[in-house]
């Protein structure tokens, strides 16, 4: 039997699906009675940690094990029947339980208790039968909701515990079960396959065929990712008040209402993650599930720790710990995302499996309840056997990253299948579904990856091409500009330390203002190959989310002044993470735009992403003058002066921005498939004289823009003591992101190499004009060249990248003379993209040497007129270099910029 298509809700689909809602909303407040009665009887039995989780977990083991049946029964006799069977079983063993007396009782009674959490799989099979597919996602998801649940029980069952004993809330609970039972039976009908059916006198299926289609290894796959989206909630909805009252020492009450704090997102934003899966593709949901979950689990899992150094002067004693506000804000985000992931999960089952939905459903339902009830009885034997509260989130975290690499890899192989098939090849939401399901049902194509694009057709372009790429462009812009305002907080930040109690040298301090452009540098070399290998728009999602580490690091390390500096190594070293994103940037932008359109494209993509510096400079002078989030920031450190600083805030600032960032690449971004590359396919950048010779040439522009950003607010501070120059340490940045997002067309239309020949010459008068006014004491002549060389390296940033297509395009041709022209095209493509993100991280080195050569000629000589006289030299070299290279009369490129050439030549950037 095919499945058959509605274009509109069966008539009482909306009473069917409120009344199911409230009806599981009830039956899950049930289910999980013991994570609430369950302290009481602890405290009365004397049980340990083992003892209590296996208590807590054991109604969530009958509920698992029995939605299979349940299901098959809901598609067999209907789901209204079994729904209001399975209430009035559930009531009557929630009823018999206040009459327990000792644990063995107490696991039999929990037993019964159980049955309300099969309820699910009857609500599943019930709902979806009253709605079209394209709605199913949105309906299931409202039903799901149900989850909520488990916050009604740990708002009320705590008060009514304390006032009556736990007794009295199992005798509460029981009644309002069978209340809802005979409201349901009263304001439902049967679903229509149930009136069909009777209209039809024909038979339901048998249970043997229902269950047939469970031999598919792909359902038991995809039940793995209920395991940790759904199980997992249970767990921590079960464990969450123990921990609580463990962990921070509140009170039942307390611990009750705070762990509903999980449980509300947890479960009625899964209507809202049934609505993105009908929007974006089930898939899209859980990736970003799965990703933001690594990131909370792992935040979760560091436990209060210690340390102590031995330091020149004695032991140094350092604590770090995870306090009650931040915990809760993690644990909503957690719950967030995880109802997102629910939602996605169960989206599929009845598109894939319209016929078998109760087998299907209860399959993975059970699996996913399993989970609820493993993992409790894991969180309590893991503190037994470590001792330490967050083993529980460690092992979260590790179920969540095996999931995570998993679904990841078995997508990348179907896409290299799909990729030796055809361009055109359409595939599946999930890759592991593919070619399963029931006959006749058709599987829609995932959303995300784009097989098809032809840039360089007018036609394409015109036709939807062009807004696909802009749209592209302005994620990734936005992402990077976080990117180099996380990168370069530390020029303001060391600023700061002195003021409030950070007792570190001058070296010391130029040390933390150049290790991010070290470890930035040093991360865009990989980072330049890796848009090819994982795709732009997860790389983008994965590399912005990254920035949440420093970002919080900072937050809380800048908060106390007996923070070893060992840390603030560290932690300056994680902010190069925001350096790399550069690289995998500006490689994955090339490939969404025609070659007339590259040069501005990646000018705005660099430009306003290098904007983040100014937007640093002058965003945190100013946040960390304020208590920005309240309490949930910290308190305020006082300056020397007297002044308070919250300059946890230069860290915290950036994190909602980030998240919006991460979760705006993932929906708003596409993979282009033809661009999917493995790095020896990159790998022959490294063999052709012009990739390291426009390193050499970048790192005069760039490397001039980002070194420079990073040291000057130091070297001003220190050169020039009586000006205030952090003020005006934003302007210089800012004019550079500008020059270079404005000057593309320049070179578009000059030519690269013309004016990065001019540029250099600029540079060279700059650095001149800073010698002088620095040995007249000026600060207004030195700190206007230092805008004039900002000025001519963000105009060298957009020339020399143009420079970089026409480059390689030439050399394939001359290397490569018999590969079809097509060929040779996507081969040049792939390797400027590859050069731009090589050159990009050899120059972001300046990052790292200008300031470190400040404070050495600082150090040894007293002034920075020795670093200076080096950047002169370098400046020289690289006009000289330029105009032999590209630009004179024996350049590669003098021909093509005077139009000399044929067309096809013309160098845009990539």
């Amino acid at each position: 039997m095919t499945a058959t298509v509605a274009e509109a809700p069966a008539p009482g689909a909306n009473r069917a699906l409120w009344t199911s809602t409230v009806a599981f909303t009830t039956c899950f407040a049930v289910w999980t009675i013991f994570s609430i009665i369950g302290i009481g009887v602890k405290d009365q039995l004397g049980l340990s940690e083992t003892q209590f989780g296996l208590l807590i977990g054991t109604p969530i083991l009958t509920g698992s094990l029995i939605r299979v049946v349940l299901g098959v029964w809901a598609d067999q006799i209907g789901g209204r029947r079994v729904f209001a069977g399975v209430m009035i079983l559930a009531a009557i063993a929630t009823y018999l339980t206040s009459y327990a007396d000792t644990y063995g009782e107490l696991l039999v009674a929990a037993l019964g208790v159980g049955i309300a959490g099969g309820s699910f799989s009857v609500g599943v099979t019930y709902v979806s039968k009253f709605f079209p597919p394209a709605k199913q996602g949105t309906a299931l998801g409202i039903f799901g909701a149900g989850n909520v649940g488990a916050a009604v029980t740990k708002f009320l069952a705590p008060f009514v515990m304390v006032a009556s004993g736990w007794q009295a809330v199992a005798v509460a609970w029981a009644a309002g079960l069978v209340v809802m039972a005979v409201l349901f039976l009263v304001l439902t009908k049967e679903d229509p396959e149930q009136q069909a059916r009777a209209r039809e006198n024909r038979k339901a299926a048998p249970m043997a065929s229902q269950l047939s289609v469970l031999k598919n290894i792909q359902v038991w796959r995809f039940a793995l990712y209920y395991f940790f989206v759904f199980g997992a909630f249970v767990a921590l909805a079960l464990w969450l008040p123990r921990y609580l009252i463990g962990v921070y020492h509140l009170d039942v009450k307390s611990a009750g209402m705070l762990a509903a704090f999980y449980s509300v997102p947890a479960s009625l934003f899964r209507i809202y993650g049934g609505t993105l899966s009908d929007r974006y593709g089930a898939r899209s949901v859980m990736y970003v599930t799965f990703a933001v979950s690594v990131l909370c689990t792992f935040m979760l899992s560091y436990p209060p720790t210690t340390y102590i150094i031995e330091g020149v002067t004695g032991p140094i004693t350092f604590r770090t710990e995870m306090g009650l506000i931040p915990f809760l804000v993690v644990i909503f985000i957690l719950g967030f995302f995880m109802s997102l992931g629910k939602a996605a999960v169960f989206k599929h089952i009845p598109v894939y499996y319209p016929n078998h939905v109760g087998a299907v459903g209860g399959l993975v339902g059970m699996v996913g309840g399993l989970g609820g009830f493993v993992l409790p009885l894991a969180f309590g034997a893991l503190n037994d056997l470590t001792g330490v509260w967050t083993s529980c989130f460690v092992l979260l975290f590790a179920l969540v990253s095996v999931a995570l690499a998993w679904m990841h890899f078995a997508i990348r192989h179907m896409e290299a299948t799909a990729a030796r098939k055809g361009v055109s090849e359409k595939m599946p939401e999930f890759p592991e579904m593919r070619g399963f399901g029931e006959p006749g049902v058709v599987v829609p194509p995932r959303a995300g990856p784009i097989a098809d694009w032809r840039p360089e057709d007018p036609e394409f372009w015109r036709s939807g091409g062009r807004a696909v790429a802009r749209r592209n462009l302005w994620v990734s812009t936005y992402c990077l500009l976080l990117s180099f305002a996380v990168w370069m907080v530390w020029s303001v930040v060391v600023a700061r330390l002195p003021a409030i109690g950070f007792e570190f040298t001058t070296g010391q301090l130029f040390w933390l203002a150049a290790l991010p452009g070290l470890s930035g540098a040093t991360l865009r070399i990989f980072y330049a190959f890796l848009v090819p290998i994982f795709g732009g728009r997860l790389w983008t999602t994965l590399s912005t989310a990254s920035l949440l580490i420093p970002a919080f690091g900072i937050g809380y390390a800048v908060q106390n002044p007996e923070t070893p500096y060992l840390i603030f190594l560290v932690l300056a070293l994680l902010c190069g993470f925001g350096g790399g994103n550069f690289a995998s940037s500006m490689a994955n932008i090339s490939y969404f735009f025609p070659k007339a359109e590259k040069g501005n494209a990646l000018a705005i993509n660099a430009g306003l992403g290098n904007l983040g510096v100014s937007v640093m400079q002058f965003l945190v002078p100013v946040v960390v003058t304020m208590s920005l989030f309240g309490a949930l920031g910290g308190q305020a450190q006082v300056a020397t002066d007297g002044t308070q600083y919250w300059m946890q805030n230069a860290g915290f600032v950036w994190v909602p921005l980030i998240m919006i960032g991460s979760v705006a690449a993932w929906f708003g971004m596409n993979d282009i498939l033809s661009a999917k590359a493995s790095f020896a396919e990159q790998a022959a950048i490294f063999g052709r004289l012009h990739t390291w010779l426009m390193c050499w040439l970048y790192t005069g522009t760039f490397g001039t823009f980002i070194g420079m950003s990073a040291g000057f607010p130091l070297l001003a501070k220190l050169v020039f003591p009586e000006v205030n120059a952090l003020k005006y340490a934003f302007v210089g940045p800012l004019l550079g992101a500008i020059s270079r997002a404005g000057t593309g067309w320049v070179s578009d239309r000059y030519g690269g190499a013309r004016v990065s020949l001019l540029v250099f010459l600029v540079q060279i008068a700059a650095i001149l004009g800073m010698i002088f006014f620095l040995d007249a004491q000026s600060f207004w002549g030195f700190f206007s060249m230092v805008l004039l060389l900002f000025l001519a390296s963000g105009v060298g940033n957009a020339s020399t990248f143009q420079m970089i297509p026409g480059i390689l395009r030439q050399e394939v041709d001359r290397t490569e003379p018999g590969l079809p022209e097509v060929e040779r095209r996507l081969q040049a493509e792939r390797e400027s993209a590859a050069v731009i993100g090589f050159t990009s991280a050899i120059a972001a080195y300046g990052a790292f040497y200008i300031p470190k050569a400040y404070g050495s000629s600082i150090e040894l000589t007293g002034t920075a007129n020795a670093a200076l006289w080096g950047f002169l030299i370098f400046y020289v070299s690289c006009a000289v270099l330029t105009w032999i290279a590209y630009s004179g009369p024996r350049g590669i490129l003098h021909d093509v910029e005077r139009r000399l050439a044929p067309a096809k030549t013309a160098a845009m950037p990539a």
